[in-house]
């Protein structure tokens, strides 16, 4: 664990500080929003310095993830990330000089092309899950074992609150 101090939670917000939501509600998402924020920033750091290779923005390799299924239009990429296609085509273009993806022939649009990864691409992507899973894992089994539970246990709330804020959660 950190020795590192951990910030003060953030103060109850007021109820009025929202229509979405009572005082306890915007606490605990004051609260969630801070521990994402830092779990992503302890990763991403600690990553870093023990697989010094890498370097992929996170964007970047949120493309991976997206393309790993299978080959895509940049305007669909676009669509499923939520970013301007060409912010999207400018992320694309670094991959292909990185030769992590490539452009093919799209059967249905000879005028278009579809991104899809190339070998090296599937591989970095393997890499980078791996490097996160042994990280993670290592985490964990420096929490309490009650803590590690209490992770655990969060984990299913955690993906339907991810499936409801990119509106993809069927239960709701």
């Amino acid at each position: 664990m950190s020795s590192q101090p951990q910030p003060a939670p953030h103060p109850p917000a007021p109820a009025s500080a929202s229509a979405g939501g009572d005082a306890d509600t915007l606490a605990g998402a004051q609260q969630l929003t801070d521990v994402i924020t830092r779990l992503r920033r302890a990763l991403r750091s600690s990553i870093r310095s023990e697989f010094p290779w890498e370097a992929l923005p996170m964007a970047q390799v949120e493309l991976l993830q997206t393309l790993a299924a299978s080959p895509l239009r940049v305007g669909e990429l676009a669509a499923r990330q939520r970013l301007a296609p060409n912010t999207v085509s400018g992320l694309i273009s670094k991959l292909l000089d990185a030769g992590l993806v490539d452009r093919q022939p799209d059967p249905g649009d000879r005028r278009t092309a579809r991104i899809a990864l190339t070998e090296a691409g599937h591989q970095q992507l393997r890499d980078w899950q791996s490097a996160h899973e042994r990280r993670l894992a290592a985490a964990l089994e420096s929490l309490t074992p009650t803590d590690r539970e209490a992770v655990m246990r969060a984990l299913p709330g955690l993906d339907h609150l991810a499936r409801s804020l990119a509106g993809t959660d069927p239960t709701r």
